[in-house]
């Protein structure tokens, strides 16, 4: 088994004053043979792609995904200037290099949150094509931000089948929407201001496959710093079964202002890790440099999704 884990306290000295920890980490699972997953965690950005085409063509497009992120000049200068349409341009260009590399025969989901600052105050910019997840813990609250690009999510949404029928339905992992494959690359875009002590999370769906949202509630709910909430829900979704890439990284956020321009101070959650952590990190990634994780990173996944 392969896995990659490591951890940035990183402090920002930004308008609005809010600092950033964050933790994250991939592992190929327990059946295939190659982890078709790559992320980037590089402060403002913070996503997770999940590559569909196997023979190593899922590497390919999630790799170039995450790539054409990490060429946004914020990457280098550390801003929160990003908008949804910068975004999707630099989508685009990714949609296009995935499908000249791979003759369209692969393609990859995209989901995660992008830190932004309007007026000096901040914001989460949640993205998502796919079926990859972004969640918020806010306040106590534990809830999906991301909505599915799927076929039981349409079915979800039409009433034929429940949320819990969906997540054992034959077709689950039928995405109707992705990069560089498929008539449909648009993203969807959410604006969320930042709460004090928000908890974001990001995973593909490697971890959600395999464990339920109260499961990760408690996880997250529970375990105090960022990596080790993240080692845990990769342990966690493994002793489940762990049949897919896991790829989860998990952002905190503090010393947010107020209405009053304050900073404002919330009790961390106690920690107490819910699941004992048993497997060793084989890598530790270097936290002086943005993580990115993708084909030339990584041993990488399987022989794709449907």
């Amino acid at each position: 088994m392969n896995s990659q884990a490591a951890s940035v306290p990183a402090a920002a000295d930004h308008e609005s004053g809010l600092s950033l920890s964050y933790g994250y980490g991939t592992d190929r699972g327990l059946r295939r043979e190659l982890n078709e997953d790559s992320f980037i965690a590089s402060d403002p950005v913070f996503a997770v792609a999940d590559g569909m085409g196997g023979h190593e063509a899922g590497e390919i497009a999630s790799g170039m995904c995450v790539r054409a992120l990490a060429a946004m000049p914020q990457l280098a200068t550390g801003e929160r200037s990003v908008t949804a349409a910068v975004i999707q341009q630099y989508l685009v260009k990714a949609d296009n290099a995935i499908r000249e590399a791979t003759g369209a025969r692969a393609g990859t989901t995209l989901t995660g949150a992008v830190v932004v600052e309007q007026m000096g105050m901040p914001y989460w910019l949640v993205m998502n094509i796919g079926d990859s997840r972004t969640y918020r813990l806010s306040q106590g609250q534990f809830a999906q931000v991301s909505v599915d690009h799927s076929e039981v999510q349409e079915l979800v949404d039409a009433g034929e089948i429940t949320p819990e029928q969906a997540t054992v339905h034959p077709r689950r992992h039928v995405v109707t929407r992705a990069l560089g494959t498929g008539d449909e690359t648009e993203a969807d875009y959410w604006l969320l201001p930042v709460e004090e002590g928000d908890r974001i999370m990001v995973c593909s769906d490697g971890l959600n496959g395999e464990l339920t949202d109260e499961h990760m509630f408690r996880i997250l709910s529970t375990v105090a710093h960022p990596q080790d909430a993240v080692d845990a829900l990769i342990q966690a979704a493994l002793r489940n079964g762990g049949r897919d890439n896991v790829t989860v990284i998990v952002v905190d956020a503090k010393n947010v202002m107020n209405d009053a321009g304050m900073a404002t101070t919330a009790p961390r959650p106690g920690a107490g890790a819910e699941d004992e952590i048993t497997l060793p990190r084989s890598q530790v990634v270097d936290a002086s440099r943005p993580a990115t994780a993708g084909a030339d990173e990584s041993e990488e996944s399987g022989d794709g999704r449907e």
